[in-house]
């Protein structure tokens, strides 16, 4: 499904401070592979954003940076973008993919001007539900792993998801203590026109390339990779993120969000490697 023609794949993430501090930023964090066709070598993009904004402001200029990067290691520029949004909840979905799909699309023709932007297939990510699955019978061991949890690679598309929408429950990782929690998959936007078997296949298979693990994953991986790095990068801000005028506490929103400080730019011997896992 992505070595018949270049395709690109993302993940994209946006951590936020937590709720006692009143002054860090949120970090968003865009990866994106670019060994294609093994789709394993996954590259961070980093960003410092207004605090509590979900949506990746900065993305345009992320994705023209994976645009530029893929068709140098590739000689080749991709065919196909697939992109994995993690963090995203039901209420935001329409603002995030009208804002983050024309983002990719004017990054592509920033890059490269002229041409049609690749069909794009936006699929969030999502982990905080309260679902959970059962096997119905525990004594069927090619239903059943040896925790008592569903077996790995368990997909749920019908009865108690969306009459309508384009969404799937898959549980990819073998549980190892307590219930395993699938993850939820809803697809906004397909110009690929996948099936429901192979972008599940697709997903469930992205979830065995994960560089520090040799089982799967709980969820996709670039996803995952993408909160990693966003999480590494906060410990990039240092104590001057914030001049001491704004840092003082009783300060505005719009105040303190003026005086977002970017982070700062990374090593040009890791800027292309996963040095985040």
């Amino acid at each position: 499904m992505v070595s018949d023609r270049p395709t690109i794949i993302f993940g994209a993430d946006v951590t936020h401070p937590s709720p006692r501090e009143d002054v860090n930023p949120s970090i968003a964090a865009v990866v994106a592979s670019q060994n294609w066709p093994y789709v394993t070598n996954y590259v961070p993009r980093l960003s410092a954003q207004v605090r509590r904004e979900e949506t990746i402001l900065d993305l345009e200029r992320m994705a023209k940076e994976h645009f530029h990067t893929f068709e140098k290691n590739n000689q080749r520029r991709p065919e196909r973008i697939i992109f994995y949004r993690d963090g995203v909840s039901e209420g935001q979905f329409n603002q995030i993919l009208g804002y983050e799909r024309k983002a990719i699309n004017q990054a592509w023709d920033s890059e490269f001007k002229g041409s049609v932007v690749p069909p794009i297939t936006f699929v969030v990510v999502q982990k905080r539900h309260h679902t959970k699955l059962f096997p119905c019978n525990h004594t069927d061991f090619t239903s059943v792993d040896r925790s008592g949890n569903i077996c790995p690679g368990t997909v749920v598309d019908s009865d108690i998801c969306h009459p309508t929408q384009f969404n799937f429950y898959l549980c990819s990782h073998a549980g190892v203590q307590g219930t395993s929690r699938p993850a939820h998959y809803q697809v906004l936007w397909d110009d690929n026109k996948f099936t429901a078997d192979q972008i599940q296949t697709l997903t469930n298979n992205l979830c065995y390339i994960y560089a520090s693990c040799t089982r799967s994953v709980s969820y996709v991986s670039p996803a995952y990779y993408a909160h990693l790095a966003a999480f590494r990068a906060r410990f990039y801000l240092g104590d001057d993120s914030y001049s001491e005028e704004s840092s003082v506490r009783g300060r505005t929103d719009q105040a303190a969000d003026a005086r977002v400080k970017q982070l700062p730019p990374l090593c040009e011997n890791l800027k292309n490697l996963p040095f985040y896992c």
